[in-house]
């Protein structure tokens, strides 16, 4: 007999998970399919093995800082197998709870490889067979894979992708070399650097980050030069080839001189592509843009019964995004209204100091046609920063002249990453930085550089020197 579903939805990542469960709690009848793991990329070879051990590594890095608050260790080890031990523990309980979620709401798991037959037939290719089930609409939720670039010698043995580097036992290398200066090269960065392991980075624009804040990715670089992380920017990847001191040499074009560097790991971090290859039948394929899936303002494919989220339609690749995409879309299917505004989308950096921005930064505030108010507070005041030892970084707003409403904001400091929740609402419901200024923080707390920052757009900071002052 075969089964009949009101709402299909393949991918059970961030963006696929959360959808069916919605789609249940609305009292329909839903399936998921996945062809690996439950909880998709982000949460098997993504965002939490990767955060995992930058929280464990960064260990390594405080441990050094000790000795300044009277704390001295001697014989630090590290031990890989016991670090991806926990990284695979996280992971697992995770996906653990995600499978009992699916369950508990009643959502039927297929586990299997999924074709789209036709705009209500889908045929799932497991171990046991194929399986041919029916539904009313289909929601594609399948993801990304790394993008790899047209360079010579990437099948060479040591070079990987973030995907190699967070599936099974942790890799040693003595010295790595990250290729793409984004978000997953910087957070590789970090982790190898604190393992004690040498990294060079080489990014093709003329900074790191190069869609963030100037001042953002000024001060990152800076921070991973002193921590001896060597950078080239506008530098381009020619070939890898065997040989050299630590097994790898790669040879690049920087600012048009031709250079090679050693490595015994290289990491091809250049970005993700859309993960839908074998996914449609040859009798039916939705209109592309470019490499992703075309989708209106519902989610909906040039095919009506057929809807997708998430890395596989064009925009920003983030889980937290995909997963609000996700209910968006479900709501969409059966005619209700957005509860969530997809227009404020924070961007976060799990690196030391952390890095969390939302809304538009300064320049592109002013390109917009705004006439901006900026206030900025130097984290260094900041008392929780100091009895932490934190490093050096800020937080900065970017205003509207004319109302004073919260266009933007950017933090590099600790904990930036749970700060920037307070000021994504703040833009969503329109607040004003007089708002921002009149919410009593807790002392001593990193979000009590919101309140300098609000304060100081116009110059009223309590803990800030006052502007062209001469202390004697």
């Amino acid at each position: 007999m075969q089964e009949n579903y009101e709402l299909i939805v393949i991918g059970s990542g961030p963006g696929g998970y959360v959808a069916a469960i919605k789609a249940a709690k609305l009292g329909k009848r839903t399936a998921i399919i996945e062809k690996r793991d439950i909880g998709g990329t982000c949460l098997n070879r993504g965002c939490i093995p990767t955060k995992t051990l930058i929280h464990t590594t960064h260990y390594l890095q405080k441990a050094k800082v000790m000795e300044q608050a009277g704390i001295s260790f001697t014989d630090i080890k590290l031990d890989y197998d016991k670090l991806g031990q926990r990284k695979d523990e996280v992971v697992s309980k995770i996906r653990v709870g995600i499978e009992g979620l699916l369950k508990a709401n009643g959502v039927t798991i297929y586990q299997g490889s999924a074709k789209i037959v036709d705009n209500n037939r889908i045929c799932v290719k497991t171990e046991d067979g194929e399986t041919e089930i029916k539904t009313e609409n289909i929601l594609i939720a399948t993801g990304s894979i790394p993008a790899m670039p047209n360079i010579e010698g990437l099948g060479l043995n040591n070079v990987v992708t973030s995907d190699d580097l967070l599936t099974g036992e942790i890799k040693q290398f003595k010295k790595l070399l990250i290729i793409g200066g984004g978000v997953i090269g910087l957070e590789f960065a970090s982790i190898y650097n604190d393992m004690g392991c040498e990294v060079e980075i080489i990014e093709a624009m003329d900074r790191i980050l190069p869609n963030m804040d100037q001042e953002i990715s000024r001060s990152i670089a800076m921070g991973f030069r002193r921590k001896g992380i060597t950078i080239h920017t506008k530098a381009k990847v020619d070939k890898i080839i065997e040989g050299g001191s630590f097994g790898l040499i790669c040879e690049y074009t920087e600012k048009d001189t031709r250079k090679t560097v050693d490595a015994q790991g290289v990491l091809v971090s250049v970005g993700r592509r859309p993960n839908i290859e074998g996914l449609f039948d040859e009798n039916i394929r939705p209109k592309m843009d470019g490499y992703h899936i075309k989708v209106d303002d519902d989610f909906r494919t040039s095919i009506p019964t057929i809807y997708a989220i998430g890395d596989v339609i064009p925009g920003r690749q983030l889980a937290h995004l995909a997963s609000a995409q996700g209910i968006v879309a479900v709501e969409r299917i059966y005619d209700k209204s957005p509860s969530i505004d997809l227009d404020v989308i924070p961007s976060c950096i799990y690196i030391d100091p952390e890095v969390a921005s939302v809304g538009l930064d300064e320049k592109e505030a002013i390109n917009l046609g705004y006439q901006v108010k900026v206030g900025k507070y130097p984290m260094l005041g900041n008392s929780k920063t100091l009895l932490s030892m934190g490093e050096r970084g800020f937080i900065k707003l970017v205003c509207d002249e004319t109302d004073g409403r919260l266009l933007g904001a950017e933090l590099l400091c600790e904990r930036a990453t749970d700060i920037i929740g307070e000021l994504a609402m703040a833009i969503s419901k329109k607040f004003t930085y007089k708002d921002i200024a009149s919410i009593i923080r807790p002392h001593p707390t990193y979000e009590e550089g919101i309140t300098e920052a609000a304060q100081d757009i116009e110059k009223e900071a309590i803990h800030m020197m006052p502007k062209n002052v001469l202390l004697k």
